[in-house]
């Protein structure tokens, strides 16, 4: 069994989200899964990250709910960030 640690900033992206219970429900079992080590559902589409996230996972939780973390070590998982594509990675240039 993995240890879950959160960072900072992921502790105050959880109280923001809180209030929403089926995000809860499914960033839970997500949460769930990588405390005892399973992969995640694809249904989740978790992949790797690059850039300013190098290193990291980053899962779908919900359709713009996103869980990133890291395995810092074999026997604990940290919980970098959760929020919005926006919150986490901001705009893109361009866009509107």
């Amino acid at each position: 069994m993995k240890t879950i640690h959160y960072s900072t900033k992921a502790k105050k992206d959880l109280k923001k989200y809180r209030s929403n219970t089926q995000l809860m429900v499914a960033l839970f079992d997500v949460l769930e899964k990588l405390k005892k080590g399973e992969s995640i559902p694809n249904k989740y589409k978790p992949h790797e990250l690059i850039g300013t996230y190098k290193d990291c996972m980053e899962c779908h939780v919900g359709s713009d709910f996103l869980l990133i973390w890291i395995d810092v070590a074999s026997d604990m998982v940290e919980i970098v960030r959760i929020g919005s594509h926006s919150e986490l990675f901001g705009k893109k240039k361009g866009r509107r």
